[in-house]
């Protein structure tokens, strides 16, 4: 049965949404803060957070895993190293919402989504094209 397995669809096909919610993820963990429509900050809240959970367990297989779905090993050693050792002893609540505005073109409720603790930025070396 379904019940209670609800996930927000942001009206995309599954590949889409899983693209979308894995570079708003990338970017938060990079940048530590962005700012993006109300319901895709509350899509990639639970997403980040698990992150940051699979970060504080540390081990290899929870670096696959993490790997697997931001598909970027600069981001995942910072989220490892730097923002692991960040929440260290917090049992979770990683991040915070904050709505912000109405966006200019289409009125669309926006948000800020940030991490809790201030984290340096994540400096991510250009790749060799």
């Amino acid at each position: 049965m379904r019940h209670r397995k609800h996930n927000t669809s942001l009206g995309l096909v599954s590949g889409h949404r899983r693209a979308v919610l894995a570079n708003l993820a990338t970017a938060l963990l990079t940048h530590g803060k962005i700012e993006t429509t109300q319901a895709k900050a509350r899509a990639v809240k639970p997403y980040v957070e698990k992150l940051i959970t699979l970060g504080k367990n540390g081990d290899l297989h929870s670096r696959r895993q993490a790997l697997a779905k931001l598909r970027h090993r600069p981001i995942v050693d910072h989220l490892f190293s730097d923002v692991a050792a960040a929440f260290s002893e917090r049992p979770g609540g990683y991040t915070r919402t904050i709505k912000t505005r109405f966006r200019v073109g289409d009125a669309a409720p926006m948000a800020i989504i940030e991490l809790v603790e201030n984290i340096a930025p994540a400096v991510v070396e250009a790749e060799a094209a």
